[in-house]
């Protein structure tokens, strides 16, 4: 692949440029896509994860069309969803949220979906959902005050992000620890480098 490709990242979250740059891949562009992240009647957690990684793609590759210099880019997006069953757990904004989350998850085991979607330059659309399965420990009451005291679980799918505090709840964890972080980066690579994206080709940039 040439270096003149670029990537652009359909996302905001520091977790995942973060993660990206692990991988050894720095962005050419950040583009935050604002979309409606409700899920629809009825979905399951892993079509909602597909659905809105798509959708943000979809949204990126809109809003740079016409645009010569970003013509050749591919595009990078990813959602991640957090669900007890086919019970989703939302972004936390609110204590009582977090703290219902938080006595939910406790002693139990529940799954984290991340959709990751790449767009080619030629507007091929690839898509693939990653699956974890994590089990919590039992939470005693005054862990959780703790856990809400810090405020790590305020936009959090689930009210915890396993990199933070919340990793010592963590008793076993089945897949990748990466795709709950927010992208899993074995499959994005090997996304990334079955759609002639050579992601090793950029090691060397920084």
């Amino acid at each position: 692949m040439s270096l003149d490709h670029k990537l652009i990242l359909a996302s905001g979250s520091p977790r995942r440029l973060d993660l990206l740059n692990q991988m050894g891949i720095r962005p050419a562009r950040l583009m935050p896509m604002d979309i409606d992240e409700t899920p629809k009647r009825s979905e399951h957690p892993r079509s909602l994860a597909r659905r809105l990684s798509t959708e943000k793609a979809e949204a990126a590759l809109a809003a740079i069309k016409g645009d010569l210099a970003w013509r050749q880019s591919y595009i990078l997006s990813a959602d991640t969803v957090v669900a007890v069953g086919r019970r989703i757990l939302a972004k936390t904004e609110y204590m009582d949220e977090a703290a219902a989350s938080l006595h939910l998850l406790s002693g139990r085991g529940h799954w984290v979906y991340t959709g990751i979607c790449l767009v080619t330059p030629g507007g091929q659309f690839r898509q693939k959902v990653v699956e974890t399965k994590v089990r919590f420990k039992r939470l005693t009451g005054r862990e959780v005050e703790a856990y809400l005291a810090s405020d790590q679980w305020r936009g959090k799918a689930g009210a915890y992000a396993i990199q933070g505090i919340a990793g010592s709840f963590v008793q076993k964890l089945s897949g990748s620890y990466t795709n709950v972080v927010g992208l899993p980066l074995y499959e994005t690579a090997l996304l990334m480098n079955g759609e002639g994206f050579d992601v090793a080709a950029h090691w060397g940039e920084g």
